[in-house]
């Protein structure tokens, strides 16, 4: 089997278990090129997903690009690999990329089907769990333990045991001789999928998944929120540029995306609310390759699409997508304008 059909199969797989999960998922990986290769919704959960088999290629552009969609829809990003460099990845264990969180699809499938979360992360130096601080240092003081006797029963520092009671990570051997003396479990479970639960789209939200604390690459520099997106950067394209200057000049919030099967990220609000357009430009033939995708996207992340075509087009929507040509484009002054336009065209 080629290296396109081992991974063509790894998409199907995890979009199985996905969907046996409870999500409704939408498949972008036939688009090329693209950052990720599913997107799924249960609830208000909404999942970005990248299927990788070595996550050694995950570089930071791509994890920038990955942390930046998440911020723009208000979704979790969860990295799905096989292994690093020849090294397999061990079920059970969270592995972190630039801030972008990765596990094997046994590990995904455990997590979504039997409910079972992974305890364990990779870090330098080793194989570590996260420590719920608060409960151990309720177990500490309901013991009347010191820091100084715990830190002995634990073979640590007293700093140590005060960085665990503040929710670091320890070895595995040493959660165990903990749990094992205080007769209570201090592991605390990693919840890929709780960091921005019940976040809308249409807000920001820049912050890391709380999993994500800590568990960075030693060549990796700590990261806080991201930076806010540069808006209408160029892409070097006439017929681009012009459509996001005239949506810029309307009202609309542009973020113009790389890598991705839609254009832009345009948000803005029309009769006073929240909405946002994944804005898709180009030919008539290229809204025709991508329509079907963009459709999926918009209605998993219950937004809109739109494609503007800089050809004439008799076509009013494409696969459900809205087409809108340049010359109407110029024609619509008003963002509620636009906006009506694009509602008016929905086939979905």
């Amino acid at each position: 089997m080629t290296l396109e059909g081992t991974r063509d199969r790894s998409v199907t797989s995890a979009r199985a278990v996905l969907e046996k999960a409870g999500f409704y998922v939408t498949d972008t990986h036939s688009v090329r090129p693209t950052s990720f290769d599913l997107m799924a919704r249960r609830d208000s959960t909404l999942v970005i997903v990248k299927i990788l088999k070595n996550i050694d290629a995950l570089d930071a552009q791509e994890a920038n690009r990955l942390r930046e969609l998440s911020r723009l829809f208000g979704a979790e990003v969860l990295v799905v690999g096989q292994a690093s460099g020849a090294t397999d990845l061990e079920n059970g264990v969270v592995y972190y990329r630039y801030g972008v969180p990765i596990l094997t699809e046994a590990s995904l499938e455990e997590y979504l089907l039997e409910g079972v979360p992974p305890f364990l992360f990779s870090s330098p130096g080793g194989i570590f769990v996260r420590v719920d601080g608060d409960r151990l240092r309720a177990l500490r003081e309901a013991h009347n333990l010191s820091l100084g006797a715990l830190a002995s029963v634990a073979g640590v520092s007293r700093r140590t045991i005060q960085l665990y009671e503040g929710g670091g990570g320890a070895e595995v051997d040493v959660v165990e001789r903990l749990e094992r003396f205080l007769q209570e479990p201090i592991a605390e479970a990693i919840d890929l999928l709780s960091a921005l639960t019940g976040v809308s789209p249409r807000r920001d939200s820049s912050e890391e998944p709380a999993a994500q604390a800590g568990t960075r690459d030693k060549d990796e520099k700590p990261s806080g929120p991201s930076a806010p997106p540069r808006r209408l950067a160029r892409t070097g394209d006439p017929l681009r540029d012009g459509v996001f200057r005239q949506l810029d000049a309307m009202g609309w919030e542009v973020h113009v995306t790389i890598r991705s099967p839609f254009d832009a990220f345009t948000r803005g609000t029309p009769g006073g609310a929240q909405e946002f357009v994944l804005t898709g430009v180009g030919t008539l033939r290229s809204a025709q390759h991508r329509a079907e995708v963009l459709s999926g996207l918009a209605r998993v992340a219950e937004g809109h699409a739109v494609f503007v075509v800089g050809d004439a087009a008799r076509r009013k929507d494409v696969e459900g997508v809205p087409v809108v040509t340049t010359q109407e484009l110029r024609r619509t002054r008003a963002r509620d304008e636009f906006f009506e336009l694009i509602e008016e065209r929905e086939s979905w």
